[in-house]
């Protein structure tokens, strides 16, 4: 009898293991089995490198201008980035902002940052200068890429204090590879302006950069500098929204404008007013049904039942909320998604809904 009943339990043993591994192998296609795995979802279980969380050591800390440190970010195996990118930082309160990288994109154990404190803004700033310093740890997001350099038969870039910070790397870039390009960088004073030393010394002929330090010479000339461009100039513009408004104004015809913001465009839209009415939200992978008020953002809806869900400006203007959208009419209220990341994403800080219902890849 002894070995009939041996081999019932190896059987039994044998196929509960089985039945184990089986398991194991479908959860991992779908973390929330036995809700459907969608293909290649950009939130919620993301394998995508690009958006993962990782925490990079802070190696270095610099002050390179009045009010500007720069933090260099050091790890392994980093997402490779090309000039214009940002990252998002997490900081230690759980903030979330974003900052170009302005090192080199060939160093690819480190990225570098650098901020200037804003003694009036919304907290991040003061946080990265008050908080972060050389041996601690810190969640990083990203890189992404909203200001890529195009290709242009010439450049010219009109910036404005901190605003240097993408267009650093694109200068090196340009003027190792012998490319047209000319720079109009202004700011408070030449203590206040980041990287100008080495900006400068970009400049070998001594005619492609012009410094004005509003306390020698007043504002610069942004019409000036672009009168008279070559058609097909790609015109790059980061600095406060005066500066880029100029810019914009005095673009002559057939060039290209590429701005970066660091704050919302004035009377951008928001996620209520007109046309606001209430909607649902399914959130396909976590099996969940929110409802949006009239005068309620998505994004307030959804971390009512999900916490974790990024976000940071709440202005549409960072990119940090994008969302896949399953089913369902988009109303976008942004202008920072491209015309095919609207065609099934969304920024929910902003965006609504066209009808009485949205899915979202959550």
């Amino acid at each position: 009898m002894a070995l009939p009943r041996l081999r019932a339990v190896v059987l039994v043993s044998g196929a509960a293991l089985l039945t184990r591994r089986a398991l194991k192998r479908r959860i991992a296609r779908s973390p929330l089995w036995p809700l459907p795995a969608l293909p290649d979802p950009i939130s919620g279980h993301s394998k995508r490198r690009a958006t993962a969380v990782r925490r990079l050591l802070i190696t270095g800390r610099t002050q390179v201008a009045d009010g500007v440190v720069e933090l260099r970010l050091e790890g392994n195996g980093l997402p490779p980035w090309s000039p214009g990118a940002h990252l998002d930082l997490v900081l230690p309160s759980g903030l979330v902002r974003q900052y170009s990288l302005c090192g080199d994109p060939e160093d690819t154990g480190a990225y570098t940052v650098a901020t200037r404190l804003v003694a009036d803004g919304r907290g991040g700033s003061r946080e990265v200068h008050e908080q972060l310093r050389e041996g601690l740890e810190v969640e990083v997001r990203g890189p992404r890429n909203r200001f890529p350099l195009t290709e242009a038969p010439a450049y010219v870039f009109v910036v404005g204090g901190i605003g240097i910070t993408p267009v650093l790397p694109m200068l090196r870039s340009l003027a190792a590879s012998g490319a047209e390009w000319r720079l109009l960088y202004g700011g408070r004073s030449r203590a206040s302006m980041p990287f100008l030393a080495e900006v400068e010394k970009l400049d070998a002929d001594g005619d492609r950069v012009t410094v004005v330090a509003q306390d020698e010479a007043g504002h610069p000339d942004v019409a000036g500098a672009l009168a008279d461009l070559a058609p097909g100039t790609a015109v790059y513009c980061c600095g406060p929204e005066p500066l880029m408004a100029s810019a914009a104004a005095a673009l002559p015809e057939g060039c290209t404008l590429h701005l970066e913001r660091f704050s919302a465009a004035p009377g951008g839209t928001a996620g209520s007013g007109e046309g606001s009415e209430a909607f649902e939200v399914e959130l396909r992978r976590s099996g969940r049904t929110v409802p949006v008020a009239a005068g309620q953002s998505v994004l307030a809806a959804v971390r009512a039942e999900l916490p974790h869900v990024a976000y940071s400006c709440e202005q549409a203007f960072c990119g940090t909320c994008q969302q896949r959208v399953l089913e369902g009419e988009i109303d976008h209220r942004d202008e920072l998604l491209t015309y095919d990341e609207r065609g099934d994403s969304m920024l929910i800080c902003v965006s609504r809904c066209r009808g009485g219902r949205l899915v979202l890849d959550l």
